[in-house]
């Protein structure tokens, strides 16, 4: 056993990946410690995967670089953490540190990459599962033994309450696509079956879920609906402690702010409301205070000590941890943009042109986009509420769509297209979908090291396509679209399914890609975070969704972010420390000054 002074360390075996019986047991044969005669590596029969011994192994990592399937990881973690244990899943399984604190008459923000444990946290708070407390199978502890655990700390009187049933938490789930197979039913009597608090009206208006919508049945549903129908289901009822799993998912940037309005409105005296949230501005907007999770994704999360919001998105993008002088990430991102140069010289070095265009799907729906024109090495960002044409927009100008009265779109370019929804149809595993789709690219050294490391796929490589989740496709989808020879890359919502540090890295690899081979990309995206660092120029959409709306001239950053600002009544300002964008409260004295003088979005 490492001593108290150096690192202890986690071994952990992905059972989905661990295949015994379709490997030579490599993990067991190359094993130091097993060939001295140790048993520190068990494969036999009778187990689906390895077992792995933590006090035995002593992190040579033979066995992570010799396993074919990829399904072992040896990481070092410092002993301190060991007193501060509050779960573990099992033997060579995932490993949770320390709990956030939940404050009545507040909102608790956590922040941090997927497979840290928010969603764990989430489960042991609303007490549907209990900590072990590092202690699992016959030496689980009780809950006598759990609070007592607790003892000296405000979880104390947390889990008291929460172990003699005197709590009723709700949780508002991260995968609403999942609602048509687990519940089935008319919106509307749904909603009136939960509705505790008879709030029912006031929050569907709220949520822009108009009778209409209410009155389909919930698999007709888009993801977006969904999305309210969700949180609202979760506002209307009479609960202690209400939880939100990523509520701002299929939602664009005005439907994100009203979300956060309606949660906000359920802070009450005697009431806990806690958020995960990978869309920093909105979480800045909702929080008022916020712990963040980092770890190894899979192997084990920490959580830090509560940090006021401001600062603890800071400290989250700058990836160092003050506090402990920890470093939980290589890199920093700021947000600091400027201006696209002088007007003469963007003129100067516009290549290609695209004129006016409109779009009528029958009396449903009509968009009139206005001319305009693009450089290279130039990314524009279209902004919108859902249903006002941006997609359509991308889709005429990728030639799949043609405006009505012409057979044109214009100049004909290579375009390179990555739809908004993204499907696994490939039969085989990723590296043959790379390969077989873009085999000259994807083994050029600079496309590797500007793409396809930054974005991981490394370690979802020898995966099934049909197998992997949200996240991964996007980041598959990504590489296909950026590896595909063309002129124009059309990207339609890059950060969907993405945690917020992968949409960290996502935004920094577009950007590179498209400025390091003189390309142009036109980005459909509702984190405001990403669009901002992404922007050159943007091409806002205006006027009635799915019924009639007007696309501009793309704009300058600044003219461009103020106009849409003003038409969904939103203000920024920016952060002193790394310039990112910081949604002012509703009617706080910021808001109403820089309403009043007309500046709803700073460059400075």
């Amino acid at each position: 056993m490492a001593s108290e002074d150096k690192l202890t360390r986690l071994a952990i075996v992905s059972t989905d990946k661990c295949k015994p019986k379709r490997c030579g047991q490599e993990c067991k044969k190359w094993c130091p410690v097993v060939r001295m005669g140790r048993l520190c590596i068990e494969v036999t029969a009778s187990h689906t995967s390895a077992a792995i011994s933590e006090h035995l192994c002593i992190g040579c990592g033979i066995c992570a670089k010799k396993c074919p399937m990829g399904a072992i990881h040896v990481v070092n973690v410092p002993t301190d953490l060991s007193r501060d244990t509050t779960h573990r899943f099992g033997p060579n399984a995932f490993k949770l540190h320390r709990l956030p604190t939940p404050r009545a008459g507040q909102v608790l923000g956590l922040v941090g990459a997927n497979g840290t444990g928010k969603s764990t946290v989430l489960n042991i708070l609303s007490g549907k599962l209990t900590p072990n407390l590092g202690r699992y199978g016959s030496d689980a502890p009780d809950w006598p033994q759990i609070v007592s655990h607790f003892r000296g700390s405000q979880l104390h009187n947390y889990f008291s309450r929460i172990s003699k049933d005197n709590m009723k938490a709700v949780i508002k789930r991260q995968f609403v696509d999942q609602i048509p197979k687990a519940v089935s039913g008319v919106v509307s009597a749904l909603l009136d079956h939960k509705n505790d608090r008879h709030n029912k009206e006031d929050v569907c208006r709220a949520l822009d879920l108009s009778p209409e919508i209410c009155g389909r049945n919930v698999s007709e549903l888009s993801g977006g609906e969904l999305q309210r129908f969700a949180i609202a289901m979760v506002c209307i009822q009479r609960a202690d402690v209400f939880m939100f799993d990523e509520p701002s998912s299929y939602l664009d940037v005005k439907q994100r702010l009203k979300a956060a309005q309606v949660i906000r409105e359920l802070i009450q005296e005697n009431t806990f409301v806690v958020v995960v949230e990978h869309d920093l501005s909105v979480l800045d907007y909702l929080s008022d205070y916020i712990c963040c999770l980092y770890g190894v994704p899979g192997a084990y999360g920490v959580v830090t000590l509560p940090i006021s919001v401001g600062k603890g998105i800071n400290i989250f993008l700058d990836g160092y941890y003050p506090t402990e002088n920890l470093r939980f990430r290589d890199s920093a991102l700021d947000f600091k943009v400027s201006e696209t140069g002088d007007e003469k010289q963007v003129k100067r070095l516009r290549r290609h042109e695209y004129q006016t265009m409109v779009k009528r799907f029958g009396q449903a729906f009509e968009l009139t986009v206005q001319s305009g024109a693009y450089t290279e090495s130039e990314i524009i960002v279209l902004l919108g509420e859902n249903g006002t044409g941006k997609t359509t927009f991308i889709r005429m100008l990728a030639g799949h769509l043609k405006p009505d009265g012409t057979d044109s779109t214009g100049p004909t370019l290579a375009i390179s297209y990555k739809p908004q929804k993204i499907s696994a149809k490939f039969d085989g595993n990723v590296r043959k979908l790379l390969t077989d789709k873009m085999s000259d690219t994807f083994i050029d050294p600079q496309f590797q090291a500007e793409v396809v490391k930054p974005l991981q796929i490394d370690n979802i490589i020898d995966q099934e396509v049909v197998n992997l989740s949200g996240g991964e496709l996007q980041r598959v989808a990504l590489v296909l679209c950026l590896g595909r020879r063309a002129d124009v890359y059309l990207i339609d919502e890059p950060s969907a399914y993405l945690d917020c540090e992968q949409r960290l890295v996502a935004a920094k690899v577009i950007k590179r890609f498209l400025l390091h081979s003189k390309k142009t990309g036109f980005i459909v995206e509702h984190d405001f975070l990403m669009a901002t660092y992404l922007a050159d120029r943007v091409v806002v959409f205006e006027g009635q969704p799915s019924v009639k709306t007007v696309a501009t001239s793309p704009q300058t950053l600044l003219s461009g972010m103020n106009r849409f600002l003003r038409s969904v009544n939103i203000t920024f300002r920016r952060d002193a420390t790394n310039f990112r964008p910081r949604i002012n409260k509703l009617n706080s004295i910021k808001d109403i000054q820089q309403k009043k003088s007309g500046n709803y979005f700073f460059l400075d």
